[in-house]
């Protein structure tokens, strides 16, 4: 019995136990991201699953991580809750999260606010980021730029000496 219990620690420890347990963890993640959404839009459990045209043991087996469910059942999903797919995507590991995603996010599934008020502010919002990054990219430039600054400085003090 010593070498079994060796063995199942080896598994738990090992690269794959390790894979196992973080696939299982992003079932959990996005379980606990879709009750978490539900529960902020007021939204029970079985109008949630009407709503996204899927069964409600499937959608409770979902919150409690132990189902992971396809990118199909995802969009459907956002589509009931009223957030961007994308957002859900990005929980269950789908996809990358883009910069500002948390932002983004928070305006498209803020139910408060129009459309249109969500297209503005996002693209006001994604104006000054690339105002911004435009910015950056001039300070950090070429390296001429910060000696031909540097040299009238010691032309100054060259005269005051």
């Amino acid at each position: 019995m010593g070498k079994q219990a060796d063995r199942a620690d080896k598994t738990e420890t090992g690269p794959a136990g390790r894979a196992i347990d973080a696939v299982a963890d992003l079932g959990r993640d996005i379980g606990e991201y879709i009750r978490q959404q539900r529960n902020t839009a007021k939204i029970s459990l079985r109008q949630l699953a009407k709503l996204a045209g899927v069964s409600n043991p499937y959608l409770s087996q979902i919150e409690r991580g132990l189902r992971k469910p396809s990118a199909e059942i995802l969009q459907q999903i956002a589509k009931g809750l009223r957030i961007s797919a994308e957002a859900l995507y990005v929980q269950a590991g789908i996809l990358e999260q883009r910069v500002g995603g948390a932002v983004v996010d928070a305006v498209l599934a803020d139910q408060e606010l129009t459309e249109r008020q969500k297209q503005v502010l996002l693209d006001v919002y994604q104006s000054f980021r690339r105002e911004n990054a435009a910015e950056k990219s001039t300070q950090d430039g070429p390296g001429l730029s910060e000696p031909d600054s540097a040299a009238p400085a010691g032309r100054t003090t060259t005269t005051e000496e």
